[in-house]
């Protein structure tokens, strides 16, 4: 996959409440057209007057997954980005939602990745979530499982058919 082929020129709305979040987010993502937001209502009304091929939300602090719904509504993939809601239910509750990826904020440096997955995973008609499991799967499993849980097999049926909606991958 080329990066900077799939970014070049995309129209991306990332939205979060921390300065310092946005302003990385810009510079990882320099390559696309950005829009940026730091409050819900900000975020509403660009989702609600632009186009964008992707969004990347913040879960906390800017209501992420009522974004989320109105990014749905508009057919626009989502990329929910967290420090505080990194858990199995969050993780879980982004893909029934809707949301194209996860992503914790420790690993934005690699947001230009997470996006460009989206954004071919849009254009070849696949899953997201599968490249989101190769990716970030092992990371998420060494977080999470240090519980003493499996959190994919504690919600085996429901990964299991989330990964097989798309069966051309």
């Amino acid at each position: 996959m080329d990066t900077n082929k799939l970014l070049q020129g995309k129209r991306v709305l990332i939205v979060d409440d921390e300065p310092d979040v946005l302003d990385s987010l810009t510079e990882l993502l320099s390559i696309c057209m950005i829009d940026r937001a730091s409050t819900f209502e900000e975020a509403k009304s660009l989702l609600e007057t632009y186009s964008y091929d992707v969004v990347v939300l913040d879960i906390m602090g800017v209501k992420g997954f009522e974004l989320l719904q109105i990014a749905k509504e508009k057919d626009i993939p989502a990329l929910m980005l967290t420090a505080h809601a990194l858990n199995e239910e969050t993780l879980k509750k982004s893909a029934e939602e809707g949301a194209s990826y996860y992503v914790p904020k420790d690993e934005i440096g690699k947001i230009d990745v997470f996006v460009a997955d989206v954004i071919e995973a849009g254009e070849k008609k696949r899953n997201p979530w599968v490249k989101w499991f190769e990716r970030l799967g092992p990371y998420f499993h060494e977080r999470i499982n240090f519980r003493g849980t499996d959190w994919r097999e504690d919600h085996k049926k429901f990964w299991d058919e989330k990964l097989k909606q798309f069966t051309n991958y």
